[in-house]
């Protein structure tokens, strides 16, 4: 089992953005071991993302829910292999700490799992608890995440990844290797930047990040490919929502003529 917690900062760049702020964080990072390896120096990541029939997950996202778990099951190709690995997952959020504990198992357990709703190995807790969660509450396979990543780590030593991810986009699924997908990009003309640390960054990090002027948001790849492939499901714009309820409030304080 691997437990990692740490801090996520999010960003969204345009492909100018892109490349200069990755011009000015290169004399402080170099590849990491997966990055090195990757044709074009960028990996594949496929994950298919469990939730409710109603898919409460999604909205449980939307409504800011407080320690939510998410259920995923991830691979680094998109075809099987003899000696491919998958990862299952569980992650959850608290506040700006995310929390993620995985157990790697050979693609051979994960058929077994989709065949019969278990897996090969046993008294493993993630394994354990990702059938608990799947039964108890009732959760299916919704979609396919995708896209190719750059992953780097800084040449002093420190608890810190950035990772910078390329044509995210997603579609409907029900297991992870399904042929013909239709993926319908989240972005097409953006590219994500991700900060991962343990504590605060280093002064470098964060000079960079404001000299470019980059603004923190709010990127779960779940809920946008939810709203990729079901555009009902589109989540309003939170500033826009904020100031039609100020808006509201102010018109009702005149008419009670007090004051905001």
């Amino acid at each position: 089992m691997r437990n990692t917690s740490r801090f996520e900062y999010k960003y969204i760049l345009s492909h100018a953005q892109y490349y200069a702020v990755k011009n000015a964080l290169l004399p402080y990072l170099e590849k990491d071991f997966y990055t090195k390896h990757a044709p074009e120096g960028r990996y594949l990541v496929r994950s298919i993302y469990y939730d409710t029939h109603l898919l409460k997950a999604f909205h449980e996202r939307n409504d800011g829910q407080y320690g939510r778990i998410k259920l995923r099951i991830r691979a680094y190709q998109d075809t099987p292999t003899d000696d491919g690995l998958i990862s299952i997952e569980l992650k959850t959020k608290k506040g700006s700490v995310m929390t993620k504990y995985s157990n790697l198992i050979p693609i051979a357990s994960y058929n077994h799992y989709m065949q019969t709703g278990h897996f090969l190995e046993t008294n493993q807790p993630v394994l354990d608890e990702f059938l608990r969660l799947k039964t108890t509450r009732m959760l299916t396979p919704q979609l396919i995440v995708e896209y190719k990543r750059e992953g780097y780590t800084p040449k002093a030593r420190g608890n810190l990844r950035i990772t910078f991810d390329h044509g995210v986009s997603s579609t409907r699924a029900k297991t992870l290797f399904q042929e013909n997908l239709m993926l319908k990009p989240h972005r097409p003309k953006h590219v994500i930047l991700e900060i991962k640390c343990q504590k605060t960054q280093p002064d470098w990090l964060r000079k960079i990040v404001k000299s470019h002027n980059l603004k923190i948001i709010t990127n779960s790849k779940y809920v946008q490919g939810v709203e990729v492939i079901r555009p009902s499901m589109i989540t309003p714009n939170v500033d826009i929502v904020l100031k039609g309820k100020a808006l509201e409030k102010q018109k009702r304080l005149n008419k009670e003529g007090r004051a905001w």
